[in-house]
C-alpha cells in the first residue's frame, strides 16, 4: 500500500505542475500542448517526491521545495522526450500513451522537450521563497545534473554503447550520470533548501548515489519481467536495442540479489537518523520495490 505521505505529495506535484505550464491556449498553441502532454496526467514523479521528503526531513515549508520540485520532474520530462525520439531510442510509447512526437511530432517534441529544460531553471531562479546563495546553489547542482557529467553525459554513453559489451564498472558509471544524477540532485536540492550541515549533506549524497544506481537495476529488471501495460513503456526495449543492463551482464537472478544487497547499504546509510528519516526510508521501499 502507498504511504499517504507519498500520495501527498503526488497531488501537490501535479497541482504544480498544472499551474506553472503555459496554458494550452497561449501562443505559441502547438508547443504549450505539446508540453502540457509531456508532463501532465501520468509519470510516478519520483525525483519530485525525493525533494519533498529529504526537504520534511529538514521540517522545510513545502512551499520552498516547490520550484525545486517543478524544476527536477520538468528536466526527466524533457529528457524523456528527448530519449524517445527517432534519432536516440526511437520509443512510440511512454507512460501509456504515445510519445511527444508520435502525438505531435518530431520537431514539436524536440522544442518541447527545450522549452521544459528552459521552464525548469527559469523557476529556480523566480523562487523568493528561498535566499539568492540558495538559487544558485539550486541552479549549480540542476546544471550538473543534466549536463555532460551527468545525464546528457550518461545518455550519450548508453547510444554509444548498442552492440558493445561493458563490464560492471562501465555499466554503473553509465547509469550513475543516466539516471542517478537526477536523483542525486533531487535529493540534494531538498537538503540545499533545508539548509543541510556539510556532515547531513555527505551522508544523503551518500544514501543518494546508491538509490539512483538500484533504481536503474530494478529499471533493468523490469525491462524483462515488466509488461507492457505496467510498464506504460515498451517492454524489452533495451534488449531489443541491444543494450548493456545489468541481467545481460549478471543474469537476472544475479541482478535481483544485487538489488536487495544495494537496498541494506542504502538503508544503512540513513541509520545515524532516526525518526528523522522515515519519509526516506519508505521513499527507498516505494522506488526499489516497485513493479513499474
Amino acid at each position: 500500500m502507498t504511504s499517504d505521505f507519498i500520495i501527498d505529495y503526488q497531488n501537490r506535484i501535479e497541482q504544480c505542475l498544472a499551474q506553472s505550464l503555459p496554458a494550452e491556449q497561449e501562443e505559441p498553441q502547438r508547443l504549450h500542448s505539446a508540453m502540457r502532454y509531456a508532463v501532465l496526467g501520468a509519470g510516478k514523479r519520483i525525483r519530485p517526491l525525493l525533494v519533498y521528503a529529504t526537504g520534511q526531513f529538514f521540517n522545510s515549508a513545502l512551499v520552498s521545495l516547490d520550484s525545486s520540485a517543478l524544476a527536477v520532474e520538468l528536466i526527466h520530462c524533457y529528457s524523456l522526450v528527448h530519449d524517445d525520439l527517432p534519432a536516440m531510442d526511437n520509443d512510440d510509447l511512454r507512460r501509456g500513451k504515445p510519445s511527444c512526437h508520435k502525438a505531435f511530432d518530431d520537431a514539436t517534441a524536440m522544442l518541447a522537450g527545450d522549452a521544459l529544460q528552459a521552464e525548469a531553471f527559469a523557476l529556480l531562479a523566480a523562487d523568493t521563497e528561498n535566499n539568492l546563495n540558495e538559487r544558485v546553489q539550486l541552479l549549480s547542482i540542476l546544471g550538473r545534473a543534466c549536463g555532460s557529467l551527468g545525464m546528457a553525459g550518461g545518455q550519450a554513453i548508453d547510444l554509444g554503447s548498442v552492440d558493445k559489451t561493458l563490464n560492471l564498472v562501465q555499466l554503473e558509471q553509465m547509469h550513475r550520470l543516466k539516471t542517478g544524477s537526477l536523483i542525486e540532485a533531487s535529493i540534494l536540492m531538498g537538503a540545499i533548501v533545508g539548509k543541510a550541515t556539510p556532515a547531513e549533506l555527505a551522508a544523503l549524497q551518500e544514501f543518494a548515489a546508491l538509490l539512483g544506481l538500484t533504481f536503474q537495476i530494478q529499471d533493468d529488471i523490469l525491462d524483462v519481467e515488466g509488461s507492457t501495460e505496467q510498464l506504460g513503456k515498451q517492454q524489452g526495449a533495451d534488449t531489443a536495442l541491444n543494450k548493456p543492463t545489468y541481467p545481460g551482464i549478471l543474469g537476472l537472478e544475479k541482478a535481483k540479489a544485487l538489488v536487495e544487497v544495494n537496498y541494506e547499504k542504502v538503508l544503512a546509510c540513513l541509520s545515524d537518523f532516526g525518526d528523522r528519516a522515515e519519509q526516506l526510508r519508505q521513499m527507498a521501499k516505494y522506488i526499489i520495490q516497485r513493479q513499474h
